[in-house]
């Protein structure tokens, strides 16, 4: 089915609103370094968990997971542990919390609050501006070569080519479509800043919400449970597994059992293990310097960023995986023939647009087409506004114009925006797919981040120069490893990054003087965290006697195993709907109801009512003093 006129309406308005959102709110957000990046810091948290929500549910990682849920079934809800989307549990039950705290307006000046201003402190805030950097541009090379991809198969060149003076080769048509739609999405958030991809983000995510019914609904009408299970291997319907990954699709399509080889994921108990283990410290580390970190940071405070975060999971997961689930039965019914017929040849990044194509009417197929336009926009737009925060605030006005007005601030920020993407736009000309962008970024540079990172909100004694040798070391493993280990899944060699990061940040400390006792109680008293803080809580307490440092690390662990489980639930439970098990969709929805309570009653009900942040001038005073 052909894009007809009511659908290429739906999505020219949808596109047209964006813009001027984008236009109607620049003279808002154009006010103030911190209306335009963080909104003023007077948003509602439940717009800014569903824009984080909506920033999330991107459509290069919906085709991602729509192939990984066709390939391994309900196993595949385990997968996306690579990121891992249960970081999202930390933050939410206490690190969004101490990152709220500092009230900063990048993760970069955060630095500043936990290393003061001297020469450790410097290096180490060069060091997060450029890891900012690189995975910035690497997530909006990853949005680019998905967006292309997708638009390609609903609007052929064919078609196009009628209308326009020039002609592409079929490798150039992606990226066409790609550079069309990253330009509309760099427009609106250059113009309105977060105040516009919060606005335009809870639209898209109202638009994904009613596409994920539509889609399930279609999908649950269309096949029904003995169909599906006649078309899939043993075990397929099930999220368990033992030591191997144990599906088999040798009598149903022969190739996928090639294409689960070349993902490397077996044997499946190691590779989960190994997502455990570095999703543990990934999480502890915190948030990435990125949009999910600027939404945090956008809060009103502390509390309601604990909330924001628990939010994004509570709306993100059901919808998604509502979608995720429709389009995969469709597919395994519909298109088994295509895709044996296409033996190796057949790109499983393509059932999601196939599907779409197929199986919705119009009307309702520009409905969903713009949804999908609106998930990927989100999460380039989030991602966008991210960058010239850095850049900006971190590297313009600290160290090249301090004293620049805030037109020329902004006006700088438009121009770095607009040059991100077109350094980004070209090295996704250059990316095979997505698959391999997405696991350079989650596993390889961000494990590179994870040492350092874990070690500076749980160690006193760690400074700016051990933070400079981890990420620098981390880092440039993460370049060199990739090209060492050829045929190694970047998970797998996960530990000697991590190795050689952890090597680098403590060797940094070690042999380098401790941060100014100052900055440390400050930060200390500020943040409240708990880890290895002795000398410096007994220093604070003996300046402040009515001081109480935080002991919750035993409920913080119990409410994170809690929530990982609650969260895993949320992405089992609808694809049990949509494949009509009833014994599942009764047994995950029980797990959800329980581990929902005990969150209620151990985690909401006990989060801090710290409701005034520190004032935004306290570092400039420790900076003087120091």
């Amino acid at each position: 089915m052909q894009l007809e006129f009511l659908d290429l309406l739906i999505i020219g308005l949808y596109l047209v609103s964006t813009v001027v959102i984008g236009i109607y709110l620049k003279k808002q957000a154009s006010k103030n370094m911190e209306s335009y990046f963080l909104g003023g810091n007077t948003l509602p948290w439940y717009m800014l968990g569903l824009s984080n929500a909506s920033g999330m549910f991107d459509i290069s990682g919906t085709m991602w997971m729509v192939y990984l849920c066709f390939v391994y079934g309900l196993k595949s809800v385990w997968i996306p542990w690579l990121w891992p989307a249960f970081n999202q549990i930390f933050l939410m039950i206490y690190l969004s919390i101490w990152l709220r705290r500092s009230n900063v307006l990048t993760g970069a000046e955060w630095i500043r609050t936990r290393f003061g201003d001297g020469t450790g402190g410097k290096l180490s805030h060069m060091v997060v501006v450029f890891f900012a950097l690189l995975s910035c541009l690497g997530f909006l090379s990853y949005g680019f070569i998905g967006i292309g991809k997708f638009i390609e198969i609903f609007i052929p060149w064919t078609v196009v080519s009628e209308y326009v003076p020039f002609e592409l080769t079929a490798e150039q048509v992606p990226y066409a479509y790609g550079i069309l739609f990253t330009t509309i999405a760099t427009f609106y958030v250059v113009m309105g800043g977060m105040l516009s991809i919060v606005w335009t983000d809870v639209i898209q995510f109202a638009i994904m919400t009613v596409s994920a019914l539509v889609i399930a609904g279609i999908a649950m009408f269309r096949v029904d449970a003995e169909t599906l299970m006649a078309m899939v291997p043993s075990g397929w319907d099930s999220p368990f597994f033992g030591y191997n990954i144990d599906i088999n699709w040798s009598s149903y399509i022969p190739s996928v059992n090639n294409k689960i080889t070349d993902d490397s994921f077996s044997p499946f108990s190691i590779f989960f293990m190994m997502m455990l283990f570095k999703g543990f410290f990934a999480s502890m580390a915190g948030p990435a310097p990125n949009f999910d970190m600027q939404k945090i940071l956008s809060t009103k405070s502390p509390k309601e960023a604990a909330k924001m975060s628990g939010f994004v999971s509570a709306v993100m997961f059901l919808p998604r995986y509502l979608m995720i689930g429709g389009f995969t039965i469709l597919a395994v019914v519909y298109f088994s023939g295509d895709i044996n017929m296409a033996g190796g040849n057949f790109d499983f990044e393509n059932i999601l647009p196939m599907a779409i194509k197929e199986f919705v009417p119009s009307g309702l197929m520009g409905l969903l087409l713009a949804g999908l336009l609106a998930a990927f926009m989100s999460t380039f737009a989030s991602t966008v506004n991210a960058a010239p925060a850095y850049l900006v605030n971190d590297i313009y006005l600290r160290y090249i114009n301090p004293n620049a007005s805030g037109k020329l601030q902004m006006r700088a920020s438009y121009i770095i925006s607009a040059s991100v993407v077109v350094i980004s736009t070209i090295i996704g000309m250059y990316v095979q797919d997505i698959n391999s962008v997405l696991q350079w970024i989650v596993s390889a540079l961000y494990g590179g981040y994870i040492a350092a990172n874990f070690l500076k909100w749980h160690w006193w004694r760690f400074n700016g120069h051990g933070f400079f040798f981890g990420m620098s070391a981390g880092i440039a493993a993460s370049m060199i490893f990739p090209l060492v280990f050829k045929e190694t899944l970047e998970l797998y060699y996960f530990p000697i990054l991590f190795a050689v990061s952890l090597t680098g940040a403590i060797l940094g400390t070690l042999l380098t003087p401790p941060t100014e006792e100052k900055t440390l109680k400050q930060f200390y008293k500020n943040v409240r965290p708990w880890g290895f803080w002795g000398p410096i809580k007994r220093k604070v307490m003996l300046d402040d006697p009515n001081f109480v440092p935080n002991k919750d690390f035993g409920k913080d662990m119990f409410n994170v195993v809690v929530g990982i489980i609650w969260q895993a639930t949320l992405s089992i439970l609808p694809l049990y709907i949509v494949i009509k098990e009833e014994m599942g969709i009764v047994s995950s929805a029980a797990v959800l109801v329980i581990t929902t309570l005990i969150l209620k009653k151990n985690w909401y009900d006990k989060l801090p009512e710290d409701t005034t942040p520190v004032p935004k001038v306290f570092m400039e005073e420790v900076v003087e003093e120091v």
